[in-house]
């Protein structure tokens, strides 16, 4: 699903492609996540993104939380003819925590240069993440701005730590170097659509969501219910 000119262009620079990582719970997915993924691709040239669908998080009330098949077929349905793929691979990998992910996902794809996607609301609580810092340094992370985060993100202690590495996406685009910690701040229309807002307003949604195991887009495996999920 890579764009067939920046496929070209990173061969000819001898270069992995670029691929941006959302990770999240999707329950369900929705446009809202589309809308910034599409234009996280654009702002930063990405060659394509990863929706890592989580079995679950700790962070997050299980009540509520859709069989992870559900949530995957949810977010399939809305990433059809863009250049996302859907993967449930921290199941695979057998890691709970997302450094732990982050650094397996390298050592599994080292021809791929990845950047970790976040809205400000995760980087406001970013440093209660577990080595929150070697997530920093593993890869470069982007940063979506959400409406009502944003002082509490610039007062975090993660944004403490990690002013000093701040990149506009200009600059992020125009590196020959790929390292990191590297902050990279996005900014666009708010997009008032949530799960929280779309569960409430249809708290049976992953029943139209029904049918065969569905694949995986990354790793080419079925994905079934039932295991557990990953921690921050």
């Amino acid at each position: 699903m890579l764009s067939q000119a920046r496929r070209a262009r990173n061969l000819q620079l001898n270069r992995g492609p670029v691929t941006g990582l959302l990770g999240g719970s999707f329950n369900p997915a929705h446009a809202g996540h589309r809308r910034i993924s599409l234009f996280t691709i654009e702002a930063l040239q990405l060659d394509e993104m990863w929706w890592m669908v989580s079995p679950g998080n700790p962070l997050k009330p299980r009540k509520g939380m859709a069989p992870l098949a559900a949530r995957v077929r949810s977010a399939k349905a809305m990433t059809r003819r863009a250049p996302i793929s859907v993967t449930a691979i921290e199941r695979e990998l057998g890691t709970r925590y997302t450094v732990d992910t982050l650094r397996a996902l390298k050592r599994r794809y080292p021809k791929r240069r990845f950047v970790w996607l976040m809205g400000s609301d995760n980087l406001a609580q970013f440093h209660r993440w577990k080595d929150w810092r070697r997530i920093a340094r593993e890869m470069p992370i982007a940063v979506i701005a959400r409406p009502g985060y944003e002082d509490d993100a610039v007062a975090s202690p993660a944004m403490a730590w990690l002013r000093d590495h701040r990149l506009s996406a200009a600059r992020f685009r125009n590196r020959r170097e790929w390292s990191a910690p590297a902050l990279i701040e996005l900014r666009f229309d708010p997009d008032p659509r949530s799960a929280t807002k779309i569960r409430r307003a249809d708290p049976d949604w992953a029943d139209g969501m029904a049918g065969p195991a569905p694949r995986d887009e990354v790793t080419h495996s079925l994905i079934t219910d039932g295991s557990e999920g990953l921690g921050a």
